[in-house]
């Protein structure tokens, strides 16, 4: 999940400001393009823990505009997030996913929080349960 990402030169204090379209909720900066790059790719994260904590569906990123730049999610992250907005829009809650799966509840709140690493083989898993596939390339 690549986010397109708006980075505007700082005239006062230079570098750049980065703003997502998307997640309104991720504003971060840095000193150099490569550096607000880094700090964007660390805050897009974690803003997302916002749709999490509140079981929001995380809003999908859009076509890039003229001068924006791609943001990208890593895998895990993003796996997560694509697990979170297919329970939410199957309305498929937490314990109902464990006893699909046949595993503790706690296991499913490990998988739905950012905070905790997840094995892409059990996001997969979660996600066949309901219907879907995971799909990974190469570009």
């Amino acid at each position: 999940m690549k986010y397109p990402a708006k980075f505007t030169p700082d005239k006062e204090d230079g570098g750049y400001v980065v703003t997502f379209r998307d997640i309104p909720e991720a504003i971060t900066q840095g000193d150099t393009f490569e550096e607000a790059m880094e700090m964007a790719e660390d805050v897009l994260a974690f803003a997302l823990k916002h749709y999490f904590d509140r079981s929001l569906p995380v809003p999908l990123p859009s076509k890039a505009k003229r001068g924006e730049h791609l943001v990208t999610l890593s895998a895990n992250v993003a796996a997560k997030a694509l697990l979170l907005n297919e329970m939410i829009g199957q309305n498929v809650k937490q314990a109902d996913l464990a006893r699909r799966l046949g595993v503790q509840p706690a296991e499913v709140t490990r998988m739905v929080n950012l905070q905790h690493s997840t094995k892409i083989e059990r996001i997969e898993a979660a996600l066949k349960t309901m219907g879907k596939s995971l799909e990974i390339r190469v570009v």
